[in-house]
């Protein structure tokens, strides 16, 4: 159980697994789904052919649908090539090939496909030329057309805002089509926040519409769906409506105005007054240094109801008042007053207002970066797979990313709402209550966990637990229980399922949102795109019926035990931590410490428990544990612990609580190390934690991270991936590093620690990531060491990065290659590293990555004296303000050649595809099946079909260009918006464009 974080064209990935992580780029080729043909009576079928093509060879992976009512018993799939495409071997069916033709027919163990159900068959073929897509299909002699396409729908009525009378009739109206078939009908749904939807109407034949009577007071989001002639569905994007009495709108509902300077809302009327109305905006409560400057009388009239008009507040320059709040109210005669609350913020530079701004888009509702219950998504589009297969789940990581924008918006308000507001959110919904982790008071120490090999493969899952190897002992839980008077474990979750999507709920409860799930379980060469998703709480409910999830992951022998298990990502701890850091000292400076005081004890404590990630796996000795599993366990922090953050930590019990266990990782990978973390757990009075030896601990690693950069930079600068105490998760067996490998302290030298399907040390984001927090570290301690290490790293991130005001032009390196291996380290004499190299190629705009550049460079550049550091990092925060700014936040197009792996069926020639054992079969909450004949990512998430931006998938995977996006990941806004405060408070006087 681990989590992994990667860029692969274009995209942020974070991946989780027991034995590792990985994240793979898509194939080359693509899918082809085959025009309809007119089916003969008795039988009716779909195909779908897709390939991944690698030049002289591919595999085609061809699904068999049975689009009839009647089952279809025994098959014969046929078709014909072009071209020279020579087969050379099938799998799941039998394979054979006369001439151009082709043949395959069902195996003896999969005769039948079921009404509504589909098979896939896959074989291998060779080539020269041209490889073109066969177009026509018979199965059992009978022409197949192509797998149905789910119809269109989109509301045209009501629009988006739009406000009514209690009591008045709603018009609901919709565009549906179906390029394949005809559309049967278009229901119309109405929820709100406390109700599941509720269906209004059904309109079966065009124009559709449905009128609804006499709705109730409450806000709605509408939804209309389209059902085609055969069967498959697709929602619309929703629409939120008001109905409520007349009423006045203000948007936004807050805001924040720096000191001498001006921030602006809007008024409009819910309805058309009967005669001209005039709205009066004033300050009723707060700050008397925030006034109305403009709009304080607005004038309505039958006509301009509807149109949005501006009121500006001014706040004045009162260095008594930077915090301060004041509620504006806008009302008149026979409407409901609005309110806005404007906060006044300390003057700064642009580069503040910057911030500022795109702080309000973030925590606009409207713009959908949050969850109704306050939960910070992933990203705001829900078509996006990276880590979180899905836009609506969130990580940690995006969590701490949120503490980080809030305590940024502290030291510019004064406000710490937001920040204390944003842990406790997190401790609500991340962090596993007692409840939700029973038995931890049976852990044993001693016995910390059973040793599980992790396999190369998928397909070698599920891998069988070795009670006999030894284990070391965890010297951390008794010291934890002392200082803080329980046995739980205080960190968060990686993965939340917001808004229950897969419908596991909490505990396989079905409903309740949100929904701790984890997905990647299986070696280093498992993708996003192979994971099955599964419950942090197995209770058999869903899944196989007899082992719930556990046995696609683990060999139980036949025998599985309900339990849970929590996967903790240590860098998105140590973020939190480093937030929280910065927050105490903005509001020490402010006079409010008190403030926060509660807050920064809980992070504190989370670092207390963060100390599980500076061990072994199995805690076993560091340094001195590969070539046998009969490798010694540890027996004190002595000799078992790394001092360095591995990729994860997790721990588990039975539901019922008779059992528990504990275990960390083995790889310290350079882009988790947090040395500014270190230092604030080791040093700062606020986050020193309770237990006696945390602080000494977090020196000791604060010593030995410095120590491993240095051991990690190339001849170049940038810095290689990381070290591991086993190989490929194990410790003997078939691991074995290179003969002749360097070590640091005894662990091996890994360029690509954890996942290597990309390379997980390719993207250049980790740079930037770790050397934010060693320029951080640096800008607060002055230490040299960190100095050394930005000293060469900050000219060779420069030289490889573009960010130019004149021509709009801003990237970073699109993929790192390393080659060579660093000296092995001798702390009294280490070496030059002369043979360790780095090469930048390829060019991306990676907005949030080029944020976090910004960043590095501003802090370097305020401790050093760097001019042409930090004039790269003003370049940085102009050509994103100037070029990729949206009404959402800043995005850059990307283009994902990675989703023609949505319907990219097991291949055991290449392992790419989603594996499931054979034999093996489960269900998800919504009925959908999970087996080894016919699964890919796409057939275990059927909903992704209804996605409001499927086409364009659907258009790639017919054989179209590669599909498009806008994402507005929340990590990277955050990234983005830090950025804007760091340089606004590092060089104040500096503004925009200067």
């Amino acid at each position: 159980m681990r989590r992994t974080t990667l860029r692969a064209r274009g995209s942020r990935l974070t991946l989780t697994a027991t034995a590792t992580a990985l994240a793979l780029l898509g194939a080359a080729g693509g899918a082809v789904t085959v025009p309809a043909v007119a089916a003969t009576a008795g039988l009716s079928c779909g195909v779908t052919y897709a390939v991944n093509d690698w030049g002289s060879g591919f595999t085609a992976n061809i699904t068999l649908t049975d689009t009839g009512t009647t089952p279809i018993n025994g098959w014969s799939l046929g078709y014909a090539y072009t071209g020279n495409q020579t087969l050379q071997n099938g799998w799941n069916g039998t394979w054979s090939q006369t001439g151009r033709a082709v043949t395959a027919t069902n195996p003896a163990y999969a005769p039948t496909i079921d009404p509504g159900a589909s098979y896939t068959t896959s074989a291998n073929f060779s080539y020269t030329g041209p490889n073109t897509a066969p177009t026509a299909f018979t199965v059992n002699g009978t022409p197949c057309r192509g797998a149905n396409k789910a119809p269109t729908v989109s509301l045209t009525s009501p629009s988006a805002g739009q406000t009514f009378t209690p009591g008045s009739t709603v018009k609901l109206a919709a565009d549906a089509a179906d390029t394949d078939g005809t559309v049967a009908k278009v229901d119309f749904y109405a929820s709100t926040s406390a109700s599941a939807n509720t269906l209004i109407g059904t309109a079966t034949t065009a124009p559709y519409t449905v009128d609804w009577a006499n709705a109730a007071t409450g806000d709605y989001s509408i939804t209309a769906v389209a059902t085609d002639d055969a069967g498959a569905t697709t929602t619309s994007t929703p629409v939120a409506i008001k109905v409520a009495g007349p009423s006045i709108l203000v948007t936004p509902a807050s805001l924040a105005v720096q000191q001498g300077s001006a921030g602006t809302f809007t008024v409009a009327l819910s309805q058309a007054p009967t005669v001209n109305t005039t709205v009066t905006v004033a300050r009723s409560a707060g700050d008397p240094d925030l006034t109305v400057k403009s709009g304080a009388a607005l004038t309505f009239t039958p006509g301009n109801w509807n149109v949005p008009q501006t009121v500006t507040v001014a706040a004045g320059t009162d260095a008594g008042q930077v915090g301060g709040t004041a509620t504006f109210t806008a009302s008149a005669t026979g409407f409901g007053s609005g309110a806005v609350t404007v906060t006044e913020a300390a003057k700064s530079s642009g580069y503040d207002q910057y911030f500022l701004d795109l702080y309000s888009k973030i925590k606009n509702p409207a713009n959908g970066y949050f969850s109704p219950q306050g939960i910070p998504y992933h990203a705001v589009e829900t078509l996006i797979v990276e880590a979180p297969d899905y836009g609506h789940e969130t990580t940690s990581e995006t969590y701490s990313y949120w503490l980080w924008l809030e305590a940024d918006y502290g030291r510019v308000t004064g406000d710490w709402t937001g920040f204390n507001n944003a842990w406790s959110n997190l401790e609500t919904y991340l962090i596993p209550s007692h409840a939700q982790q029973p038995g931890q008071s049976s852990y044993n120490p001693a016995k910390p966990g059973q040793y599980g090999p992790e396999k190369a493969q998928p397909d070698q899952y599920p891998a069988k637990l070795n009670p006999n190897v030894p284990v070391g002992t965890d010297p951390l839980s008794a010291e934890l229980k002392t200082a803080y008077g329980t046995a739980d474990v205080y960190a968060p979750a990686w993965l939340l399922d917001a808004d229950n999507k897969y419908g596991f709920g909490q505990c396989e409860d079905g409903t309740t949102k949100p929904s701790l799930i984890n997905t990647f379980q299986r070696g280093p060469e498992e993708s996003v795109w192979e994971t099955v998703p599964q419950p942090d709480c197995d209770l058999f409910k869903y899944g196989n019926s007899s082992s719930g999830f556990l046995s696609l992951f683990n060999d139980g022998g036949g025998s599985f035990s309900k339990q849970y298990k929590f996967t903790d990502a240590p860098d998105a701890d140590a973020r939190l931590v480093q937030a929280a850091y910065w927050a105490g000292q903005f509001a020490k400076s402010q006079g409010k410490s008190a403030d926060i005081t509660a807050t920064l004890a809980k992070a504190s404590k989370l670092g207390d428990y963060l100390r599980y990630s500076l061990y072994d796996k199995y805690f076993k000795q560091a340094g001195n544990c590969l070539g046998s599993t009969t490798c010694p366990g540890g027996t004190s922090k002595a000799n078992e612990q790394l001092g360095l953050m591995t990729w994860y930590f997790a721990w588990g019990g039975a539901a019922d609580g008779t059992w528990s266990w504990r275990i960390s990782g083995s790889a310290a990978h350079q882009g988790y190390q947090n040395p500014m973390a270190a230092w604030a757990l080791a040093n700062d009075p606020g986050l020193k934690p309770a237990s006696p030896s945390a602080a000494a601990d977090w020196a000791g690693s604060l010593d030995k991270q410095l120590q491993f950069f240095q051991w990690l930079q190339s001849s170049e600068g940038g810095i290689s991936g990381g070290a591991t105490n086993s190989w490929g998760g194990n410790y003997g067996d078939d691991a074995a590093p290179p003969a002749g490998d360097p070590t640091f302290y005894g662990l091996y030298y890994d360029w690509q620690p954890e996942y290597h399907d990309p390379a997980s040390n390719q993207w250049f984001g980790f740079q930037t990531w770790s050397m934010e927090r060693f320029a951080e570290y640096y800008y607060a301690s002055g230490d040299t060491r960190a100095k050394a290490i930005l000293d060469k790293w900050i000219p060779w991130a420069m030289s490889v990065s573009r960010a130019d005001p004149a021509t709009g032009t801003l990237t970073t390196p699109d993929k790192l290659t390393w080659t060579g291996a660093p000296d092995t380290w001798n702390a009294t004499s280490p070496g030059g590293n002369t043979g360790l190299h780095v090469t930048a190629t390829g060019a991306a705009t990676d907005v949030g990555v080029a944020g976090s550049l910004a960043k590095t460079l501003s802090y370097y550049a305020a401790k050093s004296g760097s001019s042409g550091a930090q004039k790269f990092a003003q370049n940085i925060l102009d050509v994103l303000h100037a070029k990729y700014t949206d009404p959402l936040g800043y995005s850059a197009a990307e283009t994902r050649t990675d989703y023609s792996r949505f319907t990219q069926a097991y291949s055991p020639s290449t392992h790419q595809g989603l594996y499931v054992p054979p034999g093996w079969t489960g269900t998800y909450p919504d009925g959908t099946k999970i087996s080894s004949a016919s699964n890919t990512f796409l057939s275990i998430r059927p909903w992704y079909t209804k996605d409001p931006q499927w086409s364009k998938v659907q258009t790639y995977l017919d054989g179209g260009a590669a599909p498009s996006f806008n994402y507005h990941r929340f990590w990277a806004e955050a990234d983005i918006a830090t950025a804007f405060d760091a340089f606004a408070q590092l060089f104040p006087t500096v503004n925009p464009g200067s």
